[in-house]
């Protein structure tokens, strides 16, 4: 069985194509339009194992906001869509990166009830030319749309390239676990997962 969704997305402010297939070969071709961005969604879809195709065009114009979040929500969507039902998934997974100085942390469940814990203190107010939260809206947005609970912990780092890289990373890596079919039935007690 081949876990897949594409999403499609058009609005005043972004056109979004994506698809993503669950159980990939490697095949990762980003293209938002913000180079690190591209950089972060390849770490992602990479180290979960992924294939992913995605393509925006958004008013980069005015800023990446718009771009991040949009993108966000779809790959959201395309992961909530690609899961179908849950059943057999382990659901639950966590993972700690380093990437040099810095440490991070990403724990995932896949419940159906959305929430995201994210303390980004110390990253630097700019980022590749972007304010820091353009991240933590990218990853709510996410979160939210794929309907999990999402916890990133900058553990320590100096550089704010290397704290994302290894955030990215980790997610990539909790992700590849959660999505695994290691169970029989729904990975809940009350027997649903909303």
């Amino acid at each position: 069985m081949v876990r897949q969704a594409t999403v499609e997305r058009t609005t005043n402010e972004t056109d979004i194509k994506l698809t993503l297939t669950l159980e990939g070969e490697g095949n990762v071709n980003v293209d938002t339009g913000v180079g690190f961005a591209d950089h972060m969604l390849t770490l992602c879809a990479f180290w979960a194992g992924f294939d992913l195709d995605l393509s925006c065009k958004g008013d980069l114009h005015i800023d990446s906001h718009h771009t991040l979040e949009d993108v966000g929500l779809c790959l959201g969507q395309a992961l909530g869509e690609a899961l179908g039902d849950k059943k057999g998934i382990v659901r639950v997974a966590s993972a700690k990166v380093p990437m040099d100085e810095a440490m991070a942390e990403v724990i995932v469940d896949i419940s159906g009830r959305p929430y995201i814990v994210y303390e980004d203190s110390l990253l630097p107010d700019i980022i590749a030319g972007d304010e820091k939260d353009i991240w933590r809206e990218f990853l709510k947005s996410f979160a939210f749309k794929a309907g999990m609970n999402l916890h990133v912990n900058y553990a320590y780092g100096l550089n704010g390239h290397h704290l994302l890289e290894a955030a990215f990373k980790a997610l990539g890596i909790a992700l590849a676990q959660a999505v695994q079919v290691g169970r029989k039935g729904v990975s809940s007690t009350k027997g649903s997962l909303d």
